[in-house]
């Protein structure tokens, strides 16, 4: 029931916070053909963003992805926040009684790996269509996928089952430092909240408040580790499945620090907030008020 509980609530936040998805993912790839005399500035901020791509591709391409972006957050964090939730209910994370930060740092890494393995090949198919638009202001390499089943079946007809989880390594390294810092950091501000008796222990705002909290950190932690992952994913490849742009994720990281500087790895920042903000909070307040509901009615 915990996986379960976890994987809606992370698709109640999905379908709020898709339409910022789109446009972070065209925002972080924006630049990378930059060496090669293509580059061109087609989204100025998050704003112009969602201006841009509701004017030139219409509002429906606000929530491209969204089918893959649902199952994605239901079973990469249904594993992820489930995972947590058991170690969390086992005392593991509790020393003396309090929140170890140490403990539930460590937890929160280990639940975001396995996560992030297992929703891999989904969030490479989410990116390749959330990425496609109106060739005026396309950004990074364009994919012809007709869907996620599409998609998945020209991945694998193509390149084999080792093609879903291609620049998987990007994704964990991704979702392992997001997940310690959003998990830890949650944990210790719902233990914050209630010792400081700013809310009623049982109040829907002592997870909403520490969702708050939590979101800023997760930014922070997960942006640069975001850009990598977006590029690995998006970018072309041989006959042979190799990256034609990007070796792994040391290459991609390197890359784009010597030619686009520290700005380039938080590209999109203002987008991944604006998005990862909104889905951090919403997806924990809900996981928070699903997991009490269930242990009120059980």
């Amino acid at each position: 029931m915990d996986f379960i509980l976890s994987g809606v609530a992370a698709c109640g936040a999905c379908l709020f916070t898709n339409p910022l998805e789109v446009v972070k993912t065209r925002m972080q790839l924006q630049g990378e053909l930059q060496s090669r005399g293509s580059y061109q500035v087609y989204y100025r901020n998050v704003f112009h963003a969602f201006y841009t791509i509701g004017k030139v591709d219409g509002l429906a391409a606000l929530q491209k992805g969204l089918a893959p972006g649902l199952v994605y957050q239901f079973f990469m964090n249904g594993v992820r926040l489930g995972s947590y939730a058991i170690i969390e209910s086992s005392g593991y994370i509790h020393t003396n009684g309090r929140v170890s930060a140490a403990k539930s740092t460590v937890a929160g890494s280990v639940a975001g790996v396995v996560g992030a393995v297992m929703g891999s090949p989904i969030y490479l198919v989410k990116t390749h269509l959330q990425s496609q638009a109106t060739s005026s202001i396309a950004v990074g390499h364009q994919y012809k996928h007709q869907g996620m089943i599409h998609a998945l079946r020209a991945i694998y007809k193509e390149h084999g089952v080792i093609g879903l989880w291609r620049g998987s390594s990007a994704a964990v390294a991704r979702v392992s430092v997001g997940s310690a810092a959003q998990l830890s950091t949650f944990s210790s501000s719902k233990e914050m909240v209630v010792d400081f008796q700013v809310f009623p222990k049982d109040s829907w705002l002592v997870g909403l408040t520490a969702g708050m909290i939590s979101s800023v950190v997760v930014v922070m932690a997960m942006t640069p580790f975001d850009v990598v992952s977006t590029r690995l994913y998006n970018q072309p490849v041989d006959h042979l499945g190799k990256g034609q742009l990007y070796k792994g994720f040391v290459d991609c990281f390197s890359k784009t620090l010597r030619k686009e500087g520290v700005v380039g790895l938080y590209k999109g920042l203002g987008a991944s907030y604006f998005r990862l903000g909104p889905h951090t909070i919403l997806s924990l307040f809900f996981w928070h008020e699903l997991r009490k509901m269930y242990q009120q009615v059980r």
